[in-house]
């Protein structure tokens, strides 16, 4: 994968939010551009995205439009992934360092030698992962599916779950399979404080705890419920409760606070009381740098068409699977 960033001359910065906004819209419509956001990004992006939504998800939409660019604002694999189901769109990152420590926790060349120890495994990994791992991989998966589609593998084959041990470990408990494990975490879900999490649970005992399957296992057991991103949306949503205490990036709330306005949504501090539940690399996209990426068309994302194609199949597979 390489990612083409050169200088071009722009009009100056407009000097306000109002400018800014307009300015997006304006570019948007001339470039014929679709723009993305995740459930994570800051909540002044996803008021102006096109689509909200985790990773995949987006990747479909966009894939489903007649739209000629993609903007995703998210972080680098994601913005691969867009690329690899729109080979024939051009697929911008508002900022190129806006990666993600769980795909970096699992280096293609890495991966390529844990995988030859283990040759008769089903390789699935996670979609958190770059397009490199991807195209060594035999299935694809959510954490929205990963526990049905693995659940739906020949029993007689061992199999390889990468990049993150937490969800992981969740998986293998849920569809009581074994599993090889790749050692990744993310370092945001990681981040929760489990002292925090039960002071909450003391001031509000009858707020609903839910959590990422990516966060550790003693998080996990202490939630009424578990799901990916878009299922904690779901579940907010449709149960009775009217206060939740959230264990994911607090991104997420924007669209609770939203959509349910009369309830109420706590995020839980991180170690020592800190903020680092918020991802650093999903809040490096600004409003500013979306509109420089609409205004010069970089940072795009180009990955190698061999690379793409194997990238592609286990996508595909994922997709031919029904999630049970």
């Amino acid at each position: 994968m390489t990612a083409v960033c050169t200088a071009k001359t722009v009009s100056p910065v407009p000097s306000t939010k109002k400018e800014l906004k307009g300015a997006i819209a304006e570019l948007r419509k001339k470039l014929n551009a679709v723009i993305l956001a995740h459930y994570y990004q800051d909540p002044e992006i996803q008021d102006i995205a096109d689509f909200i939504g985790d990773s995949l998800e987006l990747s479909r939409r966009a894939a489903s439009t007649n739209a000629d660019v993609i903007v995703f604002c998210g972080v680098h694999f994601m913005a691969e992934t867009a690329k690899i189901l729109s080979p024939e769109k051009m697929v911008l990152l508002p900022d190129l360092e806006a990666g993600c420590s769980l795909a970096d926790d699992c280096p293609a060349d890495e991966f390529a030698a844990f995988r030859d120890k283990h040759p008769d495994h089903i390789v699935v990994s996670y979609i958190n992962c770059t397009a490199a791992v991807k195209a060594q991989s035999d299935l694809i998966c959510t954490s929205s599916n990963a526990v049905a589609l693995v659940s739906q593998l020949p029993k007689d084959r061992p199999i390889l779950f990468a990049p993150d041990q937490n969800l992981g470990r969740w998986v293998q408990k849920q569809s009581g399979r074994e599993l090889t494990i790749w050692p990744g975490r993310c370092m945001v879900h990681e981040t929760f404080s489990e002292e925090a999490l039960l002071k909450l649970k003391m001031m509000h005992p009858e707020a609903k705890v839910i959590a990422h399957p990516e966060c550790l296992e003693n998080l996990l057991e202490l939630a009424d419920y578990v799901g990916s991103t878009s299922k904690l949306l779901e579940y907010t949503e449709t149960n009775p409760g009217t206060k939740f205490i959230v264990l994911t990036e607090p991104g997420i709330l924007h669209q609770m606070k939203q959509r349910m306005p009369n309830k109420e949504f706590m995020d839980v501090p991180g170690i020592d009381g800190c903020s680092c539940n918020e991802c650093p690399y999903m809040r490096l996209n600004t409003l500013e740098k979306l509109w420089r990426c609409l205004s010069t068309m970089k940072p795009s994302i180009e990955i190698e068409e061999g690379v793409r194609q194997k990238a592609l199949i286990p996508i595909q597979r994922m997709l031919n699977m029904k999630a049970k």
